[in-house]
C-alpha cells in the first residue's frame, strides 16, 4: 500500500462527504475533541488506544490517522512497537497483520 497516496485520497473523500453531511461531521469532530481533551489520560495514551481499536477493527484509514497523530506526539518506534505487541496479543492473527500495516505507516509518515 502507498500510505501517502491512500491517506491523501481518504482525506479528499472525507472532505467530499463532509460537504454533504456537515452537521454530522461537526458532531463527530466535537465528540473527538471532547474525547481527546485533557484529563486523567494524556493524549498519547488516548491515541494508542485509538490505534489499538483501529487495528482490531481492521480500519486502514483509522490506522493512518492515528499513526500520524502518534508521530505528531513524538512517539518513538520503540513505543509504537510495544503498543503493537499489545494489539497483536489482544487481537491474534488479524491484528498481527494490521499491526504490521501500522508499523509500515509509521515508517512512511515518520520520514
Amino acid at each position: 500500500m502507498d500510505w501517502q497516496e491512500f491517506m491523501g485520497r481518504t482525506l479528499a473523500e472525507c472532505g467530499t462527504l463532509a460537504k454533504e453531511i456537515p452537521d454530522t461531521i461537526s458532531g463527530f469532530e466535537q465528540m473527538g475533541n471532547a474525547a481527546k481533551a485533557g484529563g486523567a489520560l494524556d493524549l498519547k495514551t488516548k491515541e494508542f488506544m485509538a490505534l489499538g481499536i483501529a487495528i482490531a477493527t481492521r480500519c486502514d484509514s483509522c490506522i493512518g490517522f492515528h499513526v500520524q497523530a502518534l508521530i505528531r506526539l513524538k512517539t518513538t518506534r520503540e513505543e509504537l512497537c510495544e503498543g503493537l505487541a499489545m494489539a497483536t496479543y489482544m487481537g491474534g492473527g488479524p491484528s498481527y497483520a494490521f499491526s504490521a500495516k501500522a508499523l509500515k505507516a509509521f515508517d512512511v509518515f515518520s520520514k
